[in-house]
């Protein structure tokens, strides 16, 4: 691949990017909101007493000798533990779905394909676009979390669980992969449809499984634990892979530069 012609489509579509306002909203709003809400509830549950904690058994066990408010706002923060691994899988699908389709209706993707880039390249940087801008709100979200939750009433053993191998897999490791999977998703979504609105609804549905998670947690089902994240790791890396190698594949580079209308 020719890292001078990736940067050179990545620089494009930052400088497009970042026009659209809409685009800056969601990457500056959505962080800074999930990362408001579970510091309000943080703030709201330091004075629950131990009759008013109510948890689900099996995560209860789990607990072992930490007091029950601490436990109790553990459990809590588990569930948005999951909104900041939605953050790359929301922010980077309206950019993504935007990136073929966008191109294809204005028509300034063909000019692109008549040049020597490969499709790899192309989808390449096309992805990181995408994906880049997501993680690193993700991240900087996330540290800004971190910091503030000892402020507004995270006692220390909540603390020391926000930085416990399961979160920091989950934002370091689950959340970009998260995100290469939604962007390259939608890519292969927005690549085989003519309207954006339509590929970007589409896309939206690679936000059901997470969801899946917050439900099963609030029913006691799922217990988040280091070898259920791992396993994570491990079939999401195969998802990406996966999705990496159809879209290249799938992409119709002769169509679209012959015969889309």
């Amino acid at each position: 691949m020719n890292i001078t012609r990736i940067q050179t489509i990545i620089d494009k579509e930052w400088a497009e990017i970042f026009k659209n306002r809409i685009v800056l909203f969601t990457v500056g709003f959505l962080p800074l909101l999930f990362t408001i809400l579970p510091l309000i509830i943080l703030y709201s549950t330091r004075a629950v007493t131990d009759e008013a904690a109510d948890l689900p058994p099996q995560f209860l066990a789990q607990c072992g000798t930490m007091e029950l408010v601490d436990c109790f706002q553990t459990f809590i923060l588990n569930q948005f533990m999951l909104l900041f691994m939605m953050m790359p899988l929301i922010i980077p699908v309206a950019i993504a779905s935007y990136s073929i389709v966008g191109e294809k209706t204005t028509r300034s993707l063909e000019p692109l394909l008549a040049t020597p880039i490969t499709t790899e390249e192309l989808l390449t940087a096309k992805s990181l676009s995408a994906a880049v801008p997501a993680i690193v709100a993700t991240w900087a979200a996330f540290i800004l979390f971190v910091l503030a939750a000892p402020i507004v009433g995270g006692r220390p053993a909540v603390v020391a669980h926000i930085l416990s191998p399961v979160w920091l897999i989950a934002i370091f490791a689950i959340g970009p992969l998260l995100a290469i999977l939604a962007v390259n998703f939608a890519i292969l979504i927005s690549s085989r449809v003519n309207d954006p609105r339509v590929a970007e609804q589409v896309s939206a549905v690679i936000i059901v499984p997470i969801l899946g998670l917050v439900f099963g947690q609030l029913a006691g089902v799922i217990i988040l634990s280091i070898p259920l994240m791992l396993g994570t790791v491990a079939v999401m890396l195969i998802l990406d892979a996966g999705l990496i190698y159809l879209g290249a594949r799938l992409f119709q580079r002769e169509v679209i530069l012959t015969r889309w209308k």
